[in-house]
């Protein structure tokens, strides 16, 4: 199996239904290698899994380290992205994509998967043109955003079974016979909290709003200078449970030990949380984030209420997400260039009116689909199957 980039919690979370799926004593069947072991340690793929799953990504990074976390083999190999950058880039890109093909082939070889599943991202190129020459295994895409960007579009053409989040992206892939409309891969253990548990979790007041701020793995640096200043006014009035990412943390800390006793209370700050994440998502009122794709199956499984922050200095992606929860009634747009002035009011806005809360909220909850993974573990077995018959 290979994943890459932006959906490896995605991708993770099939693997862990694929685990929960195979038998003691039985294969995934997804490659040639087999182990008849347990894995003691819940959230880790048994030994069993470790030893028939692959995962190719890239090297470095929080990629690598949460794949290792999971307790799944990893292999790095070289790409480059050869869409959307300056020309002086392309062609030391092309060389890397053309190393990473290399390095895809001998992987393969060595490996012989039976069926392989991308979320996306250029350094699934290589693989599924060096799987697609070699004749190695059928392949799945998952495809986490709604509107697909060129590589996804590209691994299409590969493609045994393309897998969507949302219905609306089906009008992208209208050329493509075998589609289906899974839903957003959910995390194991999301839902292992109630409310109360959630909110003790961090020692929160039950009483007191719960505004969670989402910086993302790295940090979304905008919406937290943005939240730095209006900290003070915003604690007066609720409690903000803040996940600034690791590149942030110093700032967070620095704002944090600034902030007067009674407000430092109020305010919970994390450079990043792992199997708490679920806690912190059960535990608030309202959230303000980025809109990776994750928004469209995490927020709805909570029926969270969403202030959506797009990433402006990217492809338009993370706006067309956010367009589509504000135009099911789960989510409000701000821009990121109006963050300073907009944040504050549209928070205070929102926690004032009740039921346009509670509207949000039932029109997020509409939205979840919360077998997503099982249903993408089903179809990476059938293919899988057909692949063995073949």
């Amino acid at each position: 199996a290979g994943g890459t980039g932006g959906g490896v919690y995605p991708a993770l979370s099939v693997l862990q239904a694929l685990q929960s799926k195979t038998e003691p004593g039985q294969t995934s069947d997804l490659g040639e290698q087999s182990e008849q072991n347990r894995a003691a340690q819940p959230g880790v793929l048994t030994a069993e899994a470790q030893n028939t799953v692959l995962w190719v990504g890239g090297a470095g990074g929080m990629e690598a380290d949460l794949v290792k976390r999971a307790g799944v083999r990893f292999e790095a190999i070289p790409a480059g992205q050869v869409h959307g950058i300056s020309l002086r880039s392309l062609p030391g890109n092309l060389w890397q994509l053309g190393r990473g093909f290399l390095a895809a082939r001998r992987v393969l070889r060595k490996f012989r998967p039976q069926v392989l599943l991308f979320t996306g991202g250029y350094l699934a190129m290589p693989v599924a043109l060096a799987a697609r020459l070699m004749r190695q295994g059928k392949n799945l895409l998952y495809v986490p955003d709604i509107e697909p960007g060129w590589a996804l579009k590209t691994l299409a053409r590969f493609a045994h079974q393309v897998a969507l989040t949302v219905e609306d992206s089906k009008q992208f892939f209208k050329r493509h016979q075998n589609v289906v409309v899974t839903g957003y891969p959910l995390r194991p253990g999301l839902q292992a909290w109630s409310k109360a548990q959630a909110r003790a979790a961090f020692a929160l007041d039950g009483k007191l709003p719960v505004v969670l701020v989402l910086g993302g793995s790295k940090g979304a640096h905008s919406i937290n200078q943005a939240l730095q200043v209006i900290l003070p006014d915003l604690l007066r009035q609720v409690q903000v449970l803040h996940i600034s990412g690791n590149l942030e943390w110093a700032l967070v800390e620095q704002s944090r030990s600034s902030l007067p006793v009674e407000l430092q209370a109020r305010y919970r700050a994390y450079p990043y949380l792992h199997q708490e994440i679920g806690a912190a998502l059960q535990a608030a009122d309202l959230v303000v984030s980025r809109a990776g794709a994750s928004v469209l199956g995490e927020y709805p499984l909570f029926g969270l209420p969403a202030i959506l922050v797009p990433y402006p200095y990217a492809w338009r992606y993370q706006r067309v997400n956010a367009q589509y929860l504000v135009r099911q009634g789960a989510a409000l747009l701000l821009n990121d260039a109006d963050l300073g002035e907009q944040l504050l009011p549209k928070i205070q806005a929102l926690l004032a009116d009740r039921k346009q809360r509670e509207s949000m909220r039932a029109a997020a909850k509409a939205l979840a689909r919360p077998a997503a993974a099982d249903e993408i573990a089903r179809l990476l077995q059938e293919l899988a199957a057909g692949e063995a018959r073949s």
